[in-house]
């Protein structure tokens, strides 16, 4: 069931960088609220990928500590955005700017290396696992 569910976790991920990265038209929309569709498809495809590890790691693992850290990290990323921002459509203006492309790249950069080390962890795991049968 943890892998099920990391599965489909990784499967939101994927869809929402592949629909960042073709530049769909529905991005442009703006959700009720003020939110464009772009900057919450983001969101869900950084916590979607940040959730992978946390089904796949031990309980109580330093991997566990790490995958709920980054998760943590990509649970604000949009709200810290915005709040850098001063607005829901992430127009920065000074400083400002800076400060959110460091925090988002330290945050993107944890999860892909927590979302690898879980993926590596697991991968080992199986080959003990075969390799024991």
């Amino acid at each position: 069931m943890k892998e099920l569910t990391a599965l489909a976790l990784l499967a939101i991920a994927v869809v929402s960088v592949a629909a960042l990265v073709s530049g769909a038209g529905y991005l442009d929309v703006v959700l009720p609220g003020g939110l464009p569709a772009g900057n919450a498809v983001a969101a869900i495809g950084l916590v979607s990928a940040a959730a992978v590890p946390v089904p796949l790691s031990a309980p109580g693992s330093v991997l566990r500590v790490a995958a709920l850290a980054t998760l943590g990290a990509s649970m604000a990323w949009l709200p810290a955005s915005i709040a850098l921002a001063g607005n829901l459509a992430l127009n920065f203006t000074g400083w400002r700017g800076s400060i959110w492309l460091g925090f988002s790249l330290i945050t993107h950069l944890a999860v892909l290396c927590t979302l690898a080390w879980a993926l590596v962890c697991r991968c080992l795991a199986i080959r003990r696992g075969a390799s024991a049968a």
